[in-house]
């Protein structure tokens, strides 16, 4: 079964820009339905910020739409979030997450396998 492990966090101000990545290991994101990024801060529930549907484009949540870009390279194997325009709101631990059958949406309980997270914190 997949590993997966984030990397990239760290501490921005306002309006910066940020690259987090997940690499996948013991097996291929190809064989794997569907890819996403969710994120929890303290005292929060886990909530899904962006989804790699092999059914369509890609879905963000609506607060992070036009500032996120979610993205896979197969050849890497990794799963990217580009982050920019950040704010105070976005700051949370990142946690990547693959389903291998089902529907793809975002709800955490439809993910298998998950990453130990990489923490974003966004200074105002």
């Amino acid at each position: 079964q997949v590993q997966l492990a984030e990397s990239g966090g760290d501490s921005v101000q306002t309006g910066g820009s940020l690259r987090v990545s997940c690499a996948a290991s013991e097996d291929t994101m190809a064989n794997y339905r569907c890819w996403a990024w969710f994120r929890q801060a303290p005292g929060k529930q886990r909530e899904g910020v962006a989804l790699i549907d092999p059914d369509g484009p890609p879905v963000y949540v609506a607060s992070v739409k036009g500032r996120f870009t979610i993205s896979e390279d197969n050849a890497k194997n990794t799963l990217d979030l580009q982050m920019t325009n950040l704010k105070p709101e976005d700051t949370a631990m990142y946690y990547c997450a693959a389903a291998r059958t089902g529907w793809c949406a975002m709800v955490p309980s439809y993910f298998d396998y998950w990453g130990r997270g990489t923490q974003v914190t966004v200074s105002s």
